[in-house]
């Protein structure tokens, strides 16, 4: 198993210096990747790129970059450049993000999200692979039927034909899809308790391709807090829980709080969304359950941690991605040592 760093987005806790010292930390320690995300503030791919020219040998990905903000085409080229900016260290991480961030910020209607992800990356594969971009489905049509358009190719040459492609998801349909046409899955909320029914998707997304899951980059983006008392370490982690239980999507349309429905905590996973919905945030954090939490984070001192990794290993992550909830830089810089230093000591590192 290797290690990943997930960023995030920029808040306003954070910097991009802060984000930076992270990223090069990770790369001095060998950290595998490190990944930047976006929602409707700070972009990936920006914040990669600025990386690229200051890191060294760490992958950069992208967890992710949204699919309704832009077109596939644009997509490839940016996935190129970043990959020929850092000689080859990219990874193109994907997801449709959600029904209000799509339609509401980008304009861009959610419906039939599984079958534009498909011609998605139908398309990214072909123009990155510099084959002439020509396609005709239902969302994406190339070039268009009635107009002066041509079938173009990328117009130079990225270091690699093939760049690795990862899709974000959470339920069974869209984890079978990552299986059959992605190299990796960007994962939320892990528990290794609850991870052999949704690798079982995997696989059968993997058999579709005629594919096994070995190869196959299982990611999770794994909160982590190092510390003496286990329940302390939980209290940073509760805001961000009740954030995606509770009130990422609609009442109707919380992925994330269907997930937590399927690993068995359907009444707290309510509570938590009900209480968020009606403007009680506070309440909402103090309403998921802490065994949740420790279930899909890394809490406790170094050995704890260790302990834990061995399981997530076993639970068939094969790069564990932790989520910094530190207070300052200096603190941030010391829990990417501390993890680094479990792996060694869970034996479970490549």
């Amino acid at each position: 198993m290797r290690l990943g760093l997930s960023l995030g987005y920029q808040t306003a806790w954070s910097t991009p210096a802060d984000h930076l010292a992270f990223a090069q930390e990770a790369d001095r320690l060998g950290y595998s990747v490190v990944w930047a995300a976006e929602a409707y503030g700070s972009d990936s791919p920006s914040m990669l790129a600025w990386m690229a020219g200051q890191t060294e040998r760490i992958d950069l990905g992208s967890a992710v970059m949204q699919i309704p903000a832009r077109t596939p085409a644009m997509t490839a080229m940016t996935a190129a450049t970043i990959d020929a900016l850092s000689g080859g260290r990219f990874r193109l991480g994907l997801g449709v993000s959600g029904p209000q961030v799509s339609e509401g910020w980008h304009g861009v209607r959610f419906a039939k999200p599984l079958a534009r992800t498909r011609e998605f990356v139908d398309i990214v594969k072909l123009a990155v692979a510099r084959k002439s971009v020509a396609y005709d489905g239902e969302f994406y049509t190339l070039p268009l039927p009635d107009g002066p358009g041509k079938a173009l190719k990328l117009g130079f040459h990225p270091p690699r034909e093939h760049i690795p492609i990862y899709l974000a998801a959470v339920g069974p349909k869209n984890l079978e899809l990552a299986g059959e046409i992605a190299d990796g899955w960007l994962a939320i909320f892990y528990a290794p308790e609850f991870a052999e029914e949704q690798l079982a998707s995997v696989r059968a997304g993997r058999a579709k391709a005629g594919k096994e899951l070995a190869g196959f980059d299982v990611v999770p983006s794994v909160p982590v807090v190092v510390g003496d008392d286990i329940a302390t370490c939980a209290e940073l982690v509760r805001w961000y829980a009740a954030l995606y239980v509770g009130g990422m999507g609609s009442r109707q349309q919380n992925f994330y709080n269907q997930l937590a429905t399927r690993m068995g905590y359907g009444d707290a996973a309510r509570e938590v969304q009900d209480l968020y919905l009606a403007k009680r945030q506070r309440d909402a954090a103090a309403a998921v359950p802490l065994e949740f939490i420790d279930r899909t984070s890394l809490l406790g001192p170094k050995e704890r941690i260790a302990e834990r990794m061995r399981e997530y290993a076993a639970a068939g992550v094969t790069t564990l991605s932790v989520t910094l909830f530190a207070a300052d830089r200096d603190s941030g810089v010391q829990t990417l040592r501390t993890v680094a230093e479990a792996l060694d000591l869970s034996g479970v590192g490549e």
